[in-house]
């Protein structure tokens, strides 16, 4: 079953047992089939405490996925788009996937930049420009 998977994102590699699941049933059309199936998968994953991250990508993750944590440091996934319970596992798998995926990538560092010399030198002229317009509108007689 996918439940049973274990998810491999670049150097993380997080075991099933990591993983807790819960099915509920689905909301919408459906008729009967919806009423009596559990076919919404709820992925919970213990991002705060789990040893499975590096600290760096805990970290950005947290930062990034803080509207889906609970306040224990879970991190809550659901999948209700198809009407059956093993392709919302799938689902969920991949979400979850690619939110590590995200938190893997280290934020580039921001290299200051030097003001171009010529970006200067418009800036000034066009300070003189606009200071001798002013200039000509003054008295004729100072």
């Amino acid at each position: 079953m996918a439940q049973e998977k274990e998810i491999r994102v670049g150097r993380v590699v997080i075991p099933a047992a990591a993983l807790e699941w819960q099915f509920v049933r689905s909301s919408g059309p459906g008729g009967q089939h919806v009423n009596r199936t559990s076919s919404k998968a709820v992925l919970r994953f213990d991002a705060r405490h789990s040893p499975y991250l590096p600290e760096d990508v805990r970290g950005r993750l947290l930062e990034h996925e803080r509207p889906r944590l609970t306040r224990e440091g879970a991190l809550l996934i659901t999948s209700q788009k198809h009407r059956d319970q093993p392709r919302n596992i799938a689902d969920c798998l991949a979400k979850l996937s690619a939110i590590v995926a995200r938190a893997l990538v280290a934020p580039k560092k921001r290299r200051p930049t030097k003001t171009p010399r010529s970006v200067v030198k418009k800036r000034l002229a066009g300070k003189r420009h606009r200071s001798e317009t002013k200039r000509l509108r003054g008295r004729i007689g100072d």
